[in-house]
């Protein structure tokens, strides 16, 4: 029986193992309820328990079919509103619509300010995420957004599982990660190297991009490549391929969304490279099976903490320091 107020936690189809993990490190049973799609494809909702004012978190990820998991999600937003939850949390881990931040070109939608709308007019109190592709998507929310990051865990990670890691340089392949990869060296008192993407004139393929080191030594250092997000695996190859040119002694790549839709993992085993590491806020069951190279790295741990945290009115600045992955234990999968 519960009382009034409880923690109650919904999953959505989009990451269901994630969900459970999460609730199973609250000490708290899943809502029971179904989420199905008629024949026509639109979505049927049916929630099994009351949540009349009780703190509802509803975890979806933005994987998978995006468009049908963000319906998903409104469409659980709504029913408990109507149902009268005293708050609903949408604990997002893989935020859709991310890269769509900007008007980078005439007539661009800026689709994360659309989806942020959305989720408020469903009903949605808060949002809880994990490394948004821009922090400024926190800007297009009128409510309380916690945007929550991977970094402590990758720095652990990288502390317990690479060799000769105070050897080692931390790589960003673009411009807009050497924010990341900066913070990550000086947390661990190493060098850092920042690559730049070109097209090659000089290629007998006009079309053809290379990639230039601009900032950094990495000859025979172990070269960590930390990247937010990974889909068609075009930039971790560009980026492997001019580490290996360059004289690294070995590559870890450490990605925080391995989205891995367009990627054919079997290039991923002939890399260059020694690991892709990456976390589980999109499910990662499949890609494992079809590349030895791929580990995941648990963030449940991080995400029952905080979900723990905002239903006790508690701070969550905790869980962005390097004392939070220390104190946990970094799992594995």
């Amino acid at each position: 029986m519960y009382h009034s107020n409880s923690i109650r936690i919904i999953a959505g189809n989009s990451h269901p193992e994630l969900a459970i993990s999460v609730a199973e490190r609250l000490g708290v049973p899943l809502v029971q309820c179904l989420v199905r799609n008629f024949s026509n494809g639109e979505i049927d909702v049916r929630i099994f328990e009351s949540v009349r004012n009780e703190d509802v978190f509803i975890i979806q990820s933005g994987s998978g079919d995006v468009n049908d998991n963000l319906m998903e999600l409104l469409i659980l937003i709504s029913a408990c509103k109507t149902a009268s939850a005293r708050r609903i949390t949408a604990v997002i881990p893989c935020f859709p619509y991310a890269r769509m931040d900007k008007k980078d070109k005439s007539r661009a939608p800026i689709t994360a300010k659309l989806v942020a709308n959305m989720l408020t007019v469903a009903g949605c109190d808060h949002v809880i995420t994990m490394d948004l592709h821009a922090s400024q998507i926190q800007g297009f929310f009128d409510i309380p957004v916690d945007n929550l990051w991977s970094e402590p865990l990758m720095i652990s990670y990288i502390r317990r599982q690479i060799p000769s890691w105070k050897g080692c340089i931390i790589v960003s392949p673009d411009a807009g990660g050497a924010k990341r990869v900066t913070a990550i060296a000086d947390k661990l008192g190493v060098e850092f190297a920042l690559i730049h993407r070109k097209r090659d004139r000089h290629s007998i393929e006009p079309e053809e991009e290379r990639m230039e080191i601009l900032v950094g030594d990495v000859k025979d250092k172990v070269a960590i490549l930390v990247d937010d997000m990974i889909d068609t695996g075009k930039t971790l190859t560009l980026a492997a391929q001019i580490l290996h040119e360059k004289g690294a002694k070995s590559i870890h790549a450490l990605i925080s969304h391995g989205l891995l839709s367009e990627t054919n993992m079997s290039l991923i085993e002939e890399l260059p490279i020694k690991q892709l590491v990456v976390t589980n806020t999109i499910p990662q069951t499949q890609h494992q099976k079809a590349c030895s190279k791929l580990v995941t790295i648990d963030v449940s741990p991080t995400i029952a903490e905080s979900i723990r945290r905002t239903h006790n009115g508690e701070s969550i600045s905790l869980l962005f320091g390097d004392q939070w992955a220390e104190h946990s234990i970094v799992s594995v999968l």
